[in-house]
C-alpha cells in the first residue's frame, strides 16, 4: 500500500502568513509612533478622551504633591514631570510636551515671566498659567502680557484649580481664566460664557486683559500713590508735584476710595507690596 504523503506549504503561503505578521507589526509600532510622535507631528489634542498633560514649575513640593493626588481623583488630568526653578522649563517642555505648564511666580532661578514669554513663542501650541501666595496687580498684567492663560492664588481650592488646568487645556489663545480670589481682586470682566464638552458645562472666560485695581487710577493718582509707598508726607509730596497738600489730600482720598482701603498706612502697603515704591 503505498504511503500517504502530507503537502508541504507552498513559498507562496509562507510568505502571505509573514506578510501578514509584518503588516500587524507595522501596525503596531506605526500606532506607538503615532503616539509618540511630537507636536508638529500629531494633530490637535482632543482633551476630551486623553488626559491632560501638567508640567508642574513649582518649588513647594507639598503643593505639587496635591497636585498629584488632585489630579489621581479627577483622572482627567495627569502630572507629566515637575521642576523646582523656572531655569530648565524650555527643554522640559520639548521633552515632555506637556498640554499645560504651571508656573509659580516666586520661585529662585529665572524671571519666571521672562520664561514664559519665550515659551509662548516657542511653542505656541502649549498654555501656560500661574499660581501665587500673592495676588498683585503688576503680577496680573505680567501674566497676561507674557501670554499667560490663567492666574489662580495658592489659597484656591484644589478642586477649583483642576477645573481650571482642563478649562485652559480646552481654551483658545487669547483666553485669561482666574481663580475666585483673584476674581474678587479684580473689577468686575467682561465676560463670555460658551458651551464646552458634551455635558455642556458653561465656561466663563475673560475676554481681553484683565481689569485689576490699579487699572482705575489715573496718571497723577499713580503718582500720588508712588510717593506715599516712598513715605513722603502729604506737604512733600505737594512740593513734588507742585500741588497744595489740599489738593494731594483729594487725590489721597480718591486713591483710597478706589483701592478699597481706609487708612494712609494701607496705601503705603499697597503701594510697596505692588512694587511702585521702587519706581
Amino acid at each position: 500500500m503505498q504511503g500517504s504523503t502530507i503537502a508541504a506549504p507552498s513559498s507562496q503561503a509562507v510568505t502571505s502568513d509573514r506578510n501578514i505578521d509584518e503588516t500587524s507589526g507595522l501596525r503596531t509600532i506605526a500606532r506607538r509612533r503615532a503616539v509618540d510622535a511630537p507636536p508638529s507631528q500629531t494633530l490637535t489634542r482632543d482633551t476630551s478622551k486623553a488626559p491632560v498633560r501638567v508640567l508642574c514649575v513649582d518649588d513647594h513640593v507639598v503643593l505639587v504633591e496635591g497636585l498629584k493626588a488632585q489630579f489621581g481623583i479627577d483622572g482627567q488630568l495627569r502630572c507629566v514631570a515637575s521642576l523646582e526653578s523656572a531655569e530648565h522649563v524650555i527643554d522640559a517642555v520639548a521633552e515632555h510636551r506637556p498640554d499645560v505648564v504651571v508656573f509659580d511666580i516666586e520661585m529662585p532661578g529665572p524671571d519666571v515671566f521672562e520664561v514664559a514669554d519665550r515659551l509662548h513663542h516657542l511653542h505656541p501650541e502649549v498654555r501656560f498659567i500661574f499660581l501665587s501666595a500673592h495676588i498683585r496687580d503688576g503680577f496680573l498684567a505680567s501674566a497676561y502680557r507674557c501670554g499667560g492663560s490663567g492666574y489662580f492664588a495658592k489659597g484656591d481650592d484644589l478642586e477649583e484649580i483642576v477645573e481650571g488646568l482642563k478649562r485652559v487645556a480646552r481654551c483658545a489663545e487669547g483666553t485669561f481664566v482666574m481663580g475666585s480670589k483673584v476674581r474678587a481682586r479684580c473689577q468686575p470682566p467682561k465676560v463670555r460664557a460658551s458651551r464646552q464638552g458634551a455635558v455642556g458645562a458653561r465656561q466663563v472666560v475673560q475676554s481681553g486683559p484683565p481689569a485689576t485695581l490699579l487699572d482705575l487710577l489715573t496718571q497723577r493718582e499713580l503718582e500720588v500713590l508712588r510717593l506715599i509707598g516712598k513715605g513722603l508726607s502729604r506737604g512733600e509730596i505737594g512740593e513734588e508735584l507742585a500741588r497744595s497738600p489740599k489738593t494731594v489730600d483729594g487725590h489721597q482720598e480718591r486713591i483710597m476710595k478706589k483701592l478699597r482701603v481706609e487708612t494712609r498706612a494701607e496705601l503705603m502697603r499697597f503701594a510697596i507690596r505692588e512694587g511702585l515704591a521702587q519706581a
